[in-house]
């Protein structure tokens, strides 16, 4: 069949009707309009002085702003003799010490199971950590529990940051990311005479870029919303962390607007932190970039 005759069969390109665009265009708008009115509720209730938390039916937006929703929440926590910043500086210092770890770890262990190295049991081995995905963090709780107190780690902040190190998830993403870098950069940088190290830290990562930006705000959230680990793990209230504290202010009309406040102050960071990196997160998900 000649060139001219085969071209009569290709598929051709489907083009879009302007207004087919302009309806999937107001539709999109209309879904993200409709999921961000809870972000925002959220946002004006944290501002919101008591007396209009309490009207019925509520109103959306505030009449009188005031900040005394986080005075109060500051002095609800700081009740005992542990000060709020205790609170903050552990939320802080845990979650960045997870997420930095958990994206060495898993870059090291993706790159090693990556089809850029072979060696016996390779394959088994990674059938091993994506079977650790199926698993349901409530089955793991127990015997979390019996090694870091049998390692002496409770109420250290090793507990608190040592047990979400074993991420599967971290492991299977950096290595399906890792196996789409061509293999040619790395045969040429050993050419030159770059050891392990050099190819992980001159090529790996900045070319993964996408995939731990994108483990970084997975791992950030897991960790800085858990308050089922500082629960298990800690027995002082010196080494509890912001969730913690936040859901043992209690209820109550009086504390309604301190927990208004909390919510604002527990979902702001995550937020801020997807939003700088929610271009790289998009790159991950699709598998754009260099393939081999």
């Amino acid at each position: 069949m000649s060139a001219s005759v085969y071209a009569d069969y290709r598929v051709q390109p489907r083009k879009r009707s302007p207004f087919g665009s302009m309806v999937l265009m107001l539709f999109l708008l209309v879904v993200a309009v409709f999921m961000l009115v809870p972000m925002v509720y959220m946002v004006v209730n944290a501002f919101k002085p008591i007396d209009e938390l309490l009207l019925f039916p509520p109103r959306f937006y505030v009449m009188r702003p005031t900040l005394q929703n986080f005075t109060d929440l500051v002095l609800a926590a700081s009740a005992t003799v542990v000060p709020f910043s205790r609170y903050i500086f552990n939320s802080t210092y845990i979650t960045v010490m997870v997420v930095g770890v958990t994206i060495l770890i898993g870059s090291m262990a993706g790159y090693a199971l990556s089809n850029k190295h072979k060696f016996p049991g390779q394959g088994a081995f990674f059938t091993v950590v994506v079977s650790a995905m199926m698993f349901a963090p409530e089955v793991t709780t127990i015997p979390r529990y019996l090694i870091v107190n049998g390692l002496h780690m409770i109420d250290t902040y090793w507990a608190l940051i040592i047990p979400p190190l074993a991420a599967p998830y971290a492991v299977f993403l950096m290595k399906q990311f890792i196996d789409g870098i061509p293999t040619e950069l790395l045969e040429a940088a050993r050419i030159d005479g770059a050891n392990q190290w050099t190819l992980f830290w001159k090529i790996i990562m900045p070319g993964a870029q996408s995939a731990w930006a994108t483990l970084a705000i997975t791992s950030f959230i897991g960790t800085w919303n858990d308050a089922f680990g500082p629960l298990v793990f800690t027995r002082r209230e010196v080494m509890r962390t912001l969730p913690l504290a936040i859901f043992t202010i209690g209820g109550g009309v009086a504390r309604l607007g301190a927990l208004s406040a909390a919510l604002l102050l527990m979902t702001a960071p995550p937020i801020i932190i997807y939003t700088l990196l929610q271009a790289r997160v998009l790159e991950s998900m699709t598998y754009s970039g260099i393939k081999s």
